[in-house]
């Protein structure tokens, strides 16, 4: 297992690794005790208490799924599934401790913060250590909190009527993880028509060796409303297994715009078992722009159902697998209200033996009527011994749809390489550009700052060509 890091990557940038003196830190493993531990830290009201025993009872009885890439190397008794860093929450960026502050300094987030955002939530470990909202934002009256204060807020209510209804601990075992250990996370409510100029952002670091990190995030934008959220994440290299299984719940009211961007950057031990999920009512618009360059093992699909008339969502995605890397990524549509429509258009690049497999899924029920659905995905293998995969699935129940796929395998064009070298750009930089090129279709749909980092980790990759 010890292959599975990627020498030739600077990834020094992300790859820091912060003393945990102070810490408070779980004992491994997953029992009753645990999760009432990690309730009582979490001053959970008494639903909340009984779901988390709930899901740990679901989880003891789901089995591990069988049909994505193999996680023989996750051991759940091994995996500490709590960390506290050695601070509360803060909103003011000057109070967060020293050491804390200069991880999130070195990945640029206050910068961006200043620059380009209306609002930061940033974790480390199984705590927000930092949180804030523009004045100007607040007072439009967007909510943007960490999930245990939503708990317990205004809006506990609307907490307990979502929480875990799109995902529910049923759907599979590491979503039962999930609604026992979670822990963190982004709690945002847009108020009818309210448009919100700029994007929010939440930033989760994992810093703890042989930990989980299972962040809930909770995204309600009501009628009329629109909104641009950026999810970002990292963690440095250990040579033990991490675990990553966060859950997203996005409710897009009647006539409403989300956009979730993502960014994914975890190191190449880590599990990322990630559930994502968006329910989308009349005339919503979801949109969601997705790269993942990092993790050993990945299942990442994020789904949308199309509840409302009219109701519309596009996907972009691109992965990247490298060495000792096997992600399993793509998305899923599934098609209820009438004229509703989807695209997908999915990117994955493998190299140096990676493993990159698109798997897709669009249902159309029978009370679709005049659905659209478009799938495009295309693959791009860097060389003989790396392997791509599409897996599409397609289920109509209706025949007034239409629906289409289109998928593309390749190598990177001898003569395309060729031309450019002639043109005096050394080979390996004339690689590295057509995949950026490749990868363009992606990075235009990110907001400048993370369009850069997204090229800038294609970069990385292709340095050891």
């Amino acid at each position: 297992m010890e292959k599975q890091d990627v020498k030739e990557v600077d990834r020094s940038l992300y790859d820091f690794k912060d003393d945990e003196t102070g810490f408070y830190r779980m004992e491994e493993g997953l029992t009753a005790d645990i999760v009432e531990q990690i309730s009582e830290e979490k001053h959970d009201p008494k639903w909340m208490h009984d779901f988390r025993l709930k899901s740990l009872q679901i989880y003891n009885e789901l089995k591990v799924p069988n049909w994505g890439p193999p996680i023989d190397g996750l051991n759940m008794d091994k995996i500490t599934n709590y960390v506290r860093p050695n601070t509360s929450m803060k909103g003011d960026w000057n109070q967060v401790p020293d050491e804390i502050k200069n991880t999130f300094e070195k990945l640029g987030i206050p910068q961006a913060e200043r620059e380009s955002l209306a609002g930061v939530g940033a974790q480390y470990d199984s705590e927000l250590v930092y949180h804030n909202v523009r004045k100007e934002v607040a007072e439009q009256g967007v909510v943007y909190t960490d999930m245990e204060s939503a708990l317990t807020g205004e809006y506990a209510d609307l907490v307990e009527q979502t929480f875990m209804h799109l995902v529910p601990p049923t759907d599979h075992k590491f979503a039962a993880l999930h609604g026992a250990v979670w822990s963190g996370g982004s709690f945002v409510y847009v108020p009818k028509g309210v448009k919100v100029e700029i994007p929010l952002q939440s930033y989760f670091r994992l810093n703890a060796k042989g930990a989980g990190q299972f962040e809930h995030t909770l995204i309600i934008v009501d009628e009329g409303a629109d909104l641009h959220f950026i999810e970002g994440c990292s963690a440095p290299k250990w040579n033990v297994a991490n675990l990553h299984a966060g859950c997203v719940e996005l409710y897009v009211r009647k006539g409403a715009r989300l956009r979730y961007s993502t960014i994914e950057n975890w190191s190449k031990n880590m599990y990322n078992l990630n559930t994502k999920r968006a329910l989308v009512e009349e005339d919503g618009k979801m949109e969601w722009v997705s790269g993942s360059f990092g993790s050993h093992v990945s299942y990442l699909y994020p789904t949308t159902i199309l509840k409302g008339d009219n109701a519309h969502c596009e996907y972009t995605g691109i992965t990247f697998a490298g060495e000792g890397q096997n992600l399993d990524t793509g998305a899923k549509m599934v098609h209820i209200g009438k004229n509703t429509t989807s695209y997908i258009n999915s990117k994955s690049i493998s190299k140096s033996g990676g493993v990159s497999t698109y798997r897709s899924s669009i249902v159309v029920e029978k009370s679709a009527k005049n659905a659209t659905s478009s799938v495009d995905c295309a693959s791009l293998m860097l060389d003989d011994i790396s392997r791509s995969d599409t897996i599409p699935a397609m289920e109509i129940h209706t025949a007034d749809a239409t629906v289409g796929h289109e998928a593309k395998i390749g190598r990177i064009s001898d003569e395309a390489v060729f031309y450019l070298m002639s043109r005096g750009i050394p080979e390996a930089e004339a690689r590295a550009m057509i995949v950026s090129g490749f990868a363009d279709s992606v990075s235009k749909e990110l907001p400048l700052e993370y369009a850069v980092e997204m090229n800038n980790l294609i970069k990385l990759e292709m340095e050891g060509e």
